[in-house]
């Protein structure tokens, strides 16, 4: 037992240890291995310790996601549709929270409001999309034979975020609600990297997560460095599709030969502000689709 400070002693504070989120729980990292966290602020002063996420954690949190991703593909719709409400119903209710995480990792009071606000709202109008994205994608094609040909889209199965980089404007939750959002709406599950000098809101998200009807593995969420984990990210064999934001050509060019090797989908987002309308639209549902086409024949 920690011994009480004298009268009139600081006591020391204790660093909060965030762990990584695996199958709905919170696993420490298999390494062991931790960074500091500290926004250097001189008014209010904040460290905490992150875990360094190793490339056995990602094949843990690869083997959690494609185990739920049939059940979660196979929900209907309208239940997906509510489970994102829920997240957001949620985040509304602990917006205070967030909106100080986001203030410590170098936000505005103004701007904290601004990002939280903004995530609520993405949340929902991707919720909206869930059982709408079909009819607007999906077409009966015509053909000159006797068939019925029609297209429709399914999801691609286990998804890898690499979470962007945040410009001086933006600040790590928008972002991950962002590419998160339309990835789960369309069936896909998914394994995220979170930005390793914004690490608090991927944490704390994660936590909403678990608190919601979200099923365990449907989000799975690692902190550590981009530049140890992305190799494995993009090779992994049993991962469908990659979404990322790298705007350096080389890294791009290495994540797409990487990808080559099983022929996974690469989503390349634009490096851009994410309080746009251009990151608000049913094509970033699309992304992370696929186009099954099936062919029906007609008559005797």
């Amino acid at each position: 037992m920690a011994a009480k400070p004298a009268h009139g002693q600081a006591r020391a504070p204790i660093n909060k240890t965030c762990k990584i989120f695996i199958g709905g729980k919170f696993p420490r990292t298999e390494s062991g291995r931790y960074y500091l966290f500290s926004n250097n602020s001189e008014s209010a002063p904040y460290t905490a310790n992150i875990c360094r996420s190793s490339r056995k954690d990602f094949r843990n949190a690869v083997v959690a996601a494609r185990a739920a991703q049939n059940g979660w593909a196979t929900a209907s719709a309208y239940l997906r549709g509510q489970i994102l409400y829920r997240i957001a119903e949620i985040l509304e209710g602990r917006r205070e929270q967030f909106a100080s995480e986001l203030k410590l990792q170098g936000a505005s009071t103004r701007q904290a409001n601004s990002e939280v606000d903004a995530s609520i709202d993405r949340l929902v109008y991707f919720a909206g999309w869930s059982d709408k994205y079909q009819q607007i994608f999906s077409t009966v094609n015509p053909v000159s034979s006797s068939h019925f040909n029609f297209s429709v889209l399914e999801p691609s199965g286990v998804v890898a975020v690499l979470s962007p980089e945040c410009d001086p404007m933006q600040f790590g939750l928008l972002a991950l609600v962002s590419n998160i959002a339309p990835v789960i709406v369309g069936g896909n599950t998914c394994v995220l990297l979170a930005e390793e000098t914004h690490p608090l809101t991927a944490i704390s998200l994660a936590e909403v997560l678990q608190a919601s009807d979200v099923p365990g593995g449907v989000v799975n969420i690692l902190t550590g460095s981009k530049s140890e984990l992305v190799d494995f990210f993009a090779s992994h064999k049993d991962v469908n599709c990659i979404v990322h934001s790298e705007a350096n050509n080389a890294n791009s060019t290495r994540i797409q030969q990487l990808a080559s090797e099983n022929l996974k989908r690469v989503v390349q987002r634009p490096v851009a502000q994410w309080h746009g309308e251009t990151m608000q639209n049913p094509y970033l549902i699309k992304d992370t689709q696929e186009v099954k086409t099936t062919w029906h024949p007609i008559g005797s």
